[in-house]
């Protein structure tokens, strides 16, 4: 059977792979509501599309953080890619190299930034956790450096991991034949077996708790990267990132894998958008399956979106060729809604270009008497 979107292949990586990675992939946290909405409260966003507008040119290309890329498309940190494909995050790096975007390559990588750079060039990220041994963390952020990365993506959600409970149910832990690259030299690369899941106990031991506005800073004496925050779903928070010197912000609810109840991140970011005053750019992840989701993210302010479970489960799937067509599928979709939502470049894509719930209703002409 023909894949013909974004969404086929989550059923494909569910046959291929063993169960207890393919839970840890799907899986978010407690009652994972928020999981769902993620998805749901996109189906809630409506078009208002404009007609009768010549859109025989479309440009999707855009700017971020100075770096020219093909779309406003590119994709999240997943940890421990290998478990999907034996190329992992090898295979990710070079189809969003061949698709002319960004892949943001995750500290927990089953292959590490040097490794990753050498696949060829390409616009990399690096999402950072932090450590309680600082001296780890300026060391993997040197190398990241040194490996060509431009940014940092500063995950601040996680002082402690989320109860995803398929990962107790399954006692998660990395597979034997596999290490979290980055971490090998440093006794840091294994996972113990846990009563529980072994990622938990993992960053228990490992990720500072302590972690906090004035870290963000600190960061910024170490390198001269760019760093993201990721992880922000309130104006307050945007105000304070803005000041602790971030250089953009993802919103972000970390897959719904973190804290259940919290919104959508579509339903979250107009209010990080406003706060954030044009100063920074702010971007999305979190639910997006369609290049319908991706225009929805731009008309409510986002500069672009990243995509996370879209790419371990085509990977999965069919390898660097699956990664590959689900850029493909969805840089197509959005072309075609921009096309038919009458708007030739991501520019012109603008609020009045949807409709949401908590839009005041439209003022109608009164009843003629």
């Amino acid at each position: 059977m023909e894949v013909t979107n974004v969404t086929e292949y989550q059923a494909i990586a569910k046959e291929k792979l063993p169960k207890m990675v393919y839970d840890y992939y799907a899986s978010g946290a407690e009652d994972q509501w928020t999981l769902e909405e993620n998805r749901n409260a996109f189906s809630r966003i409506l078009f208002r599309p404009r007609i009768l507008i010549d859109v025989s040119k479309i440009d999707m290309t855009t700017t971020i953080l100075g770096f020219k890329i093909s779309m406003p498309i590119m994709i999240a940190p997943t940890a421990m890619q290998k478990m999907a494909h034996p190329e992992g995050e090898y295979a990710t790096a070079r189809a969003a190299s061949a698709a002319g975007t960004i892949m943001t390559l995750s500290s927990w990588a089953t292959s590490s930034v040097e490794e990753v750079a050498s696949t060829g060039p390409g616009i990399r990220f690096f999402q950072l956790y932090v450590y309680k041994d600082r001296n780890v963390v300026a060391q993997l952020v040197r190398r990241a450096e040194r490996a060509g990365f431009k940014a940092i993506a500063l995950t601040v959600d996680t002082p402690r991991l989320g109860r995803r409970e398929a990962d107790i149910k399954n006692r998660f832990t990395l597979p034997p034949f596999l290490t979290l690259k980055n971490f090998e030299g440093l006794d840091l690369g294994k996972m113990d077996e846990a009563n529980d899941s072994g990622l938990a106990s993992y960053v228990s031991g490992q990720i500072d708790r302590t972690l906090s506005w004035k870290d963000v800073k600190w960061l910024q004496t170490i390198t001269t990267m760019p760093i993201l925050v990721k992880g922000v779903i309130t104006a307050e928070d945007t105000r304070l990132a803005i000041q602790a010197g971030a250089a953009g912000i993802i919103v972000s609810n970390h897959g719904a894998r973190q804290l259940d109840y919290v919104p959508a991140t579509i339903s979250a970011l107009e209010e990080v958008v406003k706060a954030a005053q044009g100063r920074v750019p702010v971007f999305l992840d979190g639910g997006v399956r369609r290049g319908t989701d991706v225009f929805k993210a731009l008309a409510l302010g986002a500069s672009g979106i990243f995509i996370g479970r879209p790419v371990v489960f085509s990977l999965a799937a069919e390898g660097e060729a699956g990664v590959r067509k689900v850029l493909q599928m969805l840089r197509d979709e959005f072309e075609l809604t921009m096309a038919l939502s009458g708007c030739t470049s991501l520019r012109e894509i603008t609020r009045d270009h949807i409709v949401t719930e908590w839009d005041a209703p439209r003022a109608r002409p009164g009843p003629r008497l």
